[in-house]
């Protein structure tokens, strides 16, 4: 059975993934930013639920860190782990190959919680190297599109690295994933499938919030019928 990640960044989701019995969360804040470290306390509410796989990303922008933010990333995956996190879900990028110290670094602070390595997989310029990297150090699944775009673009990509990946390491599927591709990924033979099933909301603020408008501001959340979707397209 291929399992269903649902990204979630605030209670409503965590709510929904409880509610629909989805396999697990990738736990995050921001999404409309790619998604950044949640606070401990959210960490710790969706212990109750299905298990938590926290993501842990500093900031915003590209995947290369300096010695500070790789120093603040590890810290913070021993304190999501020990928040009760099942796993961290970190991606870390060095002159165009993957960070092997960083994930290193990760991997043991992580002490035996499941490490998934995001989708800066997708900015390698060769990926069945990174792969086999990354199984090497003890990473337990790849999320990826198969390639820079969306997952529907990268069909082949996502063959080819199950293939390459011969059970060594999950590989898991993502990139705007809706219920109607929901199949194909399945045929590529990937061990999981990741989508956010996110809708807008739109909220009055009455003022203006970083870059939100003053009056009524747009933020995203999970979208509970999107969500029975895809768990629908995956059984049947």
């Amino acid at each position: 059975m291929v399992a269903f990640e649902l990204a979630v960044q605030d209670a409503h989701g965590l709510a929904v993934a409880a509610r629909l019995g989805v396999d697990r969360v990738e736990l995050c804040s921001a999404l409309p930013l790619g998604g950044v470290t949640p606070s401990l306390a959210l960490i710790e509410a969706a212990a109750p639920g299905p298990p938590a796989h926290v993501l842990v990303r500093p900031r915003a922008g590209g995947f290369t860190y300096s010695p500070d933010e790789v120093a603040l990333t590890v810290s913070d995956v021993r304190h999501a782990v020990a928040a009760g996190a099942a796993g961290v879900v970190v991606g870390g990028l060095r002159s165009g190959v993957v960070d092997r110290d960083l994930v290193a670094r990760v991997v043991d602070a992580a002490g035996g919680a499941a490490v998934t390595f995001h989708r800066a997989f997708d900015a390698l310029a060769d990926p069945l190297t990174a792969l086999d990297t990354l199984a090497a150090l003890g990473v337990a699944r790849i999320l990826t599109s198969g390639g820079p775009g969306a997952a529907a673009d990268g069909l082949p990509g996502l063959a080819k690295l199950v293939e390459a990946a011969a059970g060594r390491i999950e590989i898991m599927a993502g990139g705007g994933v809706r219920p109607a591709l929901v199949e194909a990924l399945v045929a590529t033979g990937v061990d999981a499938i990741h989508a956010s099933a996110k809708r807008a909301v739109a909220d009055a603020t009455g003022l203006s919030l970083g870059s939100a408008a003053s009056g009524v501001a747009t933020r995203e959340t999970t979208d509970e019928d999107e969500v029975a979707r895809l768990l629908a397209a995956l059984t049947a």
